[in-house]
């Protein structure tokens, strides 16, 4: 049976694709790093963000596993304006998942992205693979097969 473990970037200093790791995100990544030390990981899938990279390199390393980098698995754009009220305007995005906000991606759009990671995944010959992603893509991705997964989770 496949397996594909989905993990969310450590602490980053901030939001731009070029933020890396805080102290403690670089910690994070070696706790990931030992979590995994023993489980047999034939594939590591990352988003391109240097958060992303950063967060499974030590895996990588031990493994000697390459990071294959996904565009697909970057983190979704609400919008390209800044949005004073982002929390809402991403709540309502799980209420309806064709709002779409200037210059932003619907959860619709977001969501078909990252499962079509998954399919591929689900099809290609490596049994256990880690996808590493960012947090409002992965909790589409949750929704998406678990229809009862809502923003409060």
């Amino acid at each position: 049976m496949k397996k594909i473990y989905i993990i969310r970037h450590c602490e980053a200093e901030g939001q731009p694709s070029e933020s890396q790791l805080t102290d403690k995100g670089f910690k994070q990544a070696i706790e990931v790093s030992d979590f995994f030390s023993e489980i047999k990981i034939d594939r590591i899938i990352s988003s391109p963000y240097k958060r992303a990279i950063q967060s499974i390199q030590p895996l990588s390393k031990r493994l000697n596993v390459e990071i294959e980098i996904n565009r697909q698995l970057t983190e979704r754009v609400l919008s390209t304006k800044n949005l004073s009220d982002w929390l809402e305007k991403l709540q309502l995005t799980f209420e309806d998942i064709d709002l779409k906000f200037e210059g932003g991606e619907s959860s619709k759009e977001a969501t078909q992205r990252i499962v079509e990671v998954v399919e591929e995944v689900f099809n290609c010959e490596y049994e256990n693979t880690i996808m590493v992603t960012h947090g409002n893509l992965m909790s589409l991705l949750l929704k998406y097969y678990n229809e009862n997964f809502g923003f409060d989770d």
